[in-house]
């Protein structure tokens, strides 16, 4: 019976010992499968950066004649006005001094509405 006992020992213990290389081959698995899920999701990070860089280049390029055109249109159209403002200046320039000449020379000596009229007003 020890004999027989003793056999059963070893078969649980072989049996054991098959479980652990079974366990270690298949941690052992599934860190290779990790690395190489980050290694193929790195890869496709960069493929899909650099798709995403090229498309925004080519948008980039193929906008960038736009901005310097309205640049232009704007750089214009601020010339033409700064020269409307300008003649318009010109034009009343004259006018302007003359009538604020006339409304600084112009005096018309009166008493403020607010004073009161010696003798006049000391009756009411």
């Amino acid at each position: 019976m020890a004999a027989q006992n003793s056999q059963g020992i070893q078969t649980l213990l072989e049996a054991e010992k098959d479980a652990a290389k079974i366990v270690q081959q298949s941690r052992q698995y599934r860190l290779q499968r990790l690395k190489d899920a980050r290694s193929e999701a790195s890869r496709e990070i960069d493929e899909y950066r650099q798709a995403k860089e090229a498309e925004f280049k080519s948008f980039e390029a193929s906008h960038a004649g736009v901005t310097s055109n309205a640049q232009a249109a704007v750089d214009k159209e601020t010339s033409v006005k700064l020269q409307a403002i300008t003649d318009a200046y010109e034009a009343n320039k004259d006018t302007v001094v003359k009538k604020l000449l006339d409304r600084v020379l112009l005096i018309k000596p009166e008493l403020h509405r607010n004073l009161k009229r010696a003798g006049g007003a000391e009756s009411q």
